[in-house]
């Protein structure tokens, strides 16, 4: 897990190179173990690299393989790298490191941009030829691992950051209309290609794309979520399903213990997570760490699952860690968390998930997590809503959308009014080849797009923040491929997840299955009171805010009378989302 940079001229002027020294920097957090530059006619690229696989010098970065006349800077895990490098050797390729970057460029060599689809794991790379002076930049099946672009005065910068790319300099940072549109409406959610900022897009999932030395791009979609199924599929008992669900969950965590470093886990007390370290605890994990965070009950809402997380880390005997965090920490902490973050992102766990990640960091490099599950396995309260839907797309965004078009108008100024890109972007999303049926819409939207850019990226911000890796066995592909196969009607017994749940009961006290779902927000966040609320105001009150001009005073003075009136329909605050990313622009854009 690292940061990766670089910079492509098509101007036949040289890279600047204190440019990419400055997103190195910044990227420093995601790569402390070591840093590296290479450069190139016209090009130039940067990497900061955190040692989890091959922790020799033979694995750094930038890593050019003269022979084959090919280099890559990488961010990710390739779990599979042992039996790529064993066909690889057999077709007669001699390696100098032990790690999975070298894989990746003799995989290129060998198969070409096909290569990707042998990879079992999380990616985001930059590959160049140094003949043809092509580069290829890759990202995962399920972007995993971000990967962020733009276009700069004569070139192309690229990061794993969307700061490092601020960095650098010479980015159009003027707000992007339709980013803003799904940031108002998907909570936060601005799916790729676009970003808030209009000078800054992101690779999508499951994407490569190819820059030629005079500047052409050109981009492949190379993976997409199928629900697809045959007869028999359809037709297979809940039993059996429940069978080879359990079993392909074994592999995707089994996978995700390739490291030379010892692999943790953090231990939330929810379903998803103890099974998560119930497997590793079956695939013989020695010393397992688990690590479990917590707040305070405020107002009659419980602030912590800690006695669910003991249950199962006393059934497994793992090395328990509990991580208490007052309010008041949480707070005082939360301007560094917006610093963390690559995208203004509301939700409440950000900041837990930052102060947790850095406890986690002084014991473990390497820890599985239990994001994706709710996406893959129907565990939300809209997917028993879709079922049998004659508009699939109205309700979905019924469920899911913080604001509609009347109020989106009395929400943005003129300038920064948009057609109604997010309900476009459902009506297209639930339109695709591969899913008729609503409720499998609304999982593919939710597991490709939603998931994406909300606990994904959360997550790889926040651990990163502390050169600490995550890896998510519930976004293995073949596990997701295999979710998609399943009917429905499983993964929705039992009131969502019901599938995954009874798989679970084979492996985990059902204690833990058999118990309402735990949420804990921040309640100065929920409902904006204290010094939160003061800080939204003096923000959204500004010189920068007023310049910017990006919402209409009336709306947001509405807000502030009366800010727990405001809520979406997932319970979350409209007023925070504004504050939230007012805050954010004047961190990375001062």
């Amino acid at each position: 897990m690292c940061g990766i940079a670089g910079e492509l001229r098509f101007d036949a002027r040289e890279a600047d190179l204190s440019a990419l020294a400055r997103m190195n920097v910044r990227q420093a957090p995601r790569g402390p173990d070591g840093q590296g530059v290479f450069a190139t006619a016209g090009k130039a690229f940067g990497h900061r690299r955190l040692k989890i696989m091959d922790l020799s010098d033979a694995a750094q970065q930038p890593m050019v393989d003269p022979h084959l006349g090919l280099g890559i800077v990488f961010n990710g895990a390739i779990y599979n790298h042992p039996e790529l490098r064993k066909e690889l050797k057999a077709l007669g390729y001699r390696f100098f490191s032990h790690g999975d970057t070298e894989v990746l460029l003799k995989a290129y060599h060998a198969w070409g941009p096909d290569f990707v689809q042998r990879l079992n794991g999380m990616f985001a790379f930059a590959l160049w030829e140094r003949d043809s002076g092509k580069v290829l930049l890759g990202r995962d099946r399920l972007g995993i691992k971000p990967l962020y672009w733009a276009e700069v005065a004569g070139g192309v910068r690229f990061a794993s950051a969307l700061p490092a790319l601020l960095a650098g300099g010479g980015i159009d940072t003027d707000i992007d209309p339709v980013g803003l549109h799904h940031y108002l409406s998907f909570h936060a959610v601005v799916p790729a290609p676009h970003t808030l900022l209009r000078g800054v897009k992101k690779l999508p999932p499951g994407t490569l794309m190819v820059i030629e030395p005079d500047g052409r791009r050109s981009e492949k979609i190379f993976w997409a979520l199928d629900y697809a199924r045959t007869t028999e599929e359809e037709n297979r008992s809940f039993d059996d399903w429940r069978d080879i669900l359990l079993q392909s969950l074994r592999a995707a965590v089994r996978r995700r213990l390739v490291a030379d470093v010892p692999v943790g886990a953090l231990l939330s007390g929810g379903v998803d997570s103890s099974l998560i370290v119930g497997l590793m605890a079956e695939a013989g994990v020695p010393n397992l760490r688990t690590y479990n965070v917590g707040f305070e009950d405020v107002g009659g809402e419980k602030g912590n699952e800690f006695e669910y997380a003991e249950i199962v880390a006393q059934s497994f005997g793992t090395i328990h860690e509990r991580i208490f965090v007052p309010e008041a920490e949480l707070l005082r902490r939360l301007p560094e968390a917006i610093a963390a973050m690559s995208e203004p992102m509301v939700s409440h766990d950000c900041i837990g998930f930052y102060l947790l990640s850095e406890a986690v960091s002084r014991h473990s490099k390497v820890v599985q997590s239990g994001q994706g599950a709710d996406e893959v396995f129907g565990g939300y309260h809209w997917y028993p809503a879709l079922a049998g839907s004659r508009q699939p797309v109205d309700d979905y965004l019924a469920a899911f959308r913080d604001r509609g078009p009347a109020e989106m108008a009395r929400t943005v100024q003129a300038r920064y009014a948009t057609a109604d890109a997010s309900r476009a972007l459902v009506a297209e999303r639930f339109a695709a080849p591969g899913a008729s049926d609503p409720v499998e819409q609304a999982l593919r939207l939710d597991t490709t797009v939603m998931l994406v850019d909300d606990p994904v990226k959360r997550v790889d911000n926040m651990t990163m923040a502390f050169g600490l890796e995550a890896r998510v066995p519930f976004l293995d592909h073949e596990l997701v491929e295999l979710a998609a196969r399943i009917p429905a009607r499983h993964k929705l017994a039992g009131g969502g997840k019901g599938i995954l749940k009874e798989a679970a009961r084979k492996v985990i006290p059902a204690a833990v299955i058999d118990r309402p779902k735990g949420y804990f927000p921040v309640p100065a966040l929920k409902y904006l009171q204290g010094n939160v609320l003061a800080n939204v105001k003096d923000a959204l009150g500004s010189r920068a805010a007023q310049e910017r001009g990006l919402f209409q005073r009336v709306y947001v003075d509405e807000l502030l009378a009366d800010p727990g009136a405001h809520i979406t329909p997932l319970r979350g605050s409209k007023l925070w989302q504004l504050g939230l990313l007012e805050m954010w622009l004047q961190t990375h854009l001062a």
